[in-house]
């Protein structure tokens, strides 16, 4: 049986990278005794594939993994079960079972919501400066940055990308149509108050890191980026089910994000 495991990512854990994760789930799965289903042939592995792997020194309460069972209880039993080897800052939040025909979550993100907060001792606008630049900054018709990869690089218009920004919680949860609760992480210790709340376009097809948002900011109003000056949170990852109207470009369509847990 297909699951979909949610879990939050916080604390010092936000230094460990993406193949510890997976293999400190599959530590916890042994320690559990969750009777997970192994891949056939010499090297037998543990059926899980996450959705949108998180850069090292990020956190989240939003991430997700699927698993293939071969047997399981009530979800509530399971993620006691699971939290009961996991470590505090790595915690599971949701069980739900999927369809046989789902498609694994890695292939259907289309989107996360982000929360950007400025670590306090770093040289930078105050809150009001901030939010009246960066508005000016998202009003701009395109938002070209150089984009690099490992072969080439290439000017890319990053605006259709950006689908939201939101400098409150209560204005963000507005835009988005979703209402998000406020949450206990790192960026909410933080004196200064400068943070701003972006949806922004996420998966193999598509990807805006918000670090590029932020670097691109940065040149716009004159800063010097700092990489480290900013703590990124991760509140939620979506999928899209679109109207049934066949989109004409990546960006040109009728856009309905549902959160992954709500997806079958």
């Amino acid at each position: 049986m297909k699951i979909r495991i949610k879990f939050t990512k916080t604390g010092t854990m936000k230094f460990i990278g993406h193949l510890d994760i997976m293999r400190y789930f599959q530590k916890a799965f042994r320690r559990a005794e969750i009777d997970i289903e192994y891949s056939k042939g010499f090297n037998p592995h543990q059926i899980m594939s996450f959705a949108a792997p998180l850069g090292v020194g990020l956190t989240s309460q939003g991430e997700y993994l699927d698993v293939s069972l071969l047997s399981c209880d009530e979800p509530k039993i399971m993620v006691e079960k699971i939290k009961g080897a996991m470590n505090e800052n790595i915690q599971v939040t949701g069980f739900h079972f999927l369809s046989d025909n789902s498609k694994n979550a890695m292939s259907i993100v289309t989107a996360a919501d982000y929360k950007v907060a400025l670590k306090d001792g770093y040289a930078f606008l105050s809150k009001v400066e901030f939010e009246e630049k960066f508005r000016a900054f998202y009003q701009q018709k395109e938002i070209t940055i150089l984009k690099k990869s490992k072969k080439s690089e290439n000017q890319v218009d990053i605006k259709p990308s950006i689908y939201h920004i939101g400098f409150e919680l209560d204005e963000f949860s507005d835009k988005i149509g979703q209402r998000r609760e406020n949450t206990v992480d790192i960026s909410e210790t933080y004196e200064n108050d400068v943070k701003i709340y972006m949806q922004l376009a996420t998966g193999s097809v598509n990807n805006l890191k918000p670090e590029l948002v932020i670097e691109a900011f940065c040149e716009y109003a004159g800063l010097t980026f700092h990489e480290f000056a900013f703590q990124v949170h991760r509140m939620e990852v979506y999928a899209e089910k679109n109207s049934g109207k066949k989109p004409t470009e990546a960006f040109d369509i009728e856009r309905k994000l549902i959160p992954l847990e709500a997806m079958d």
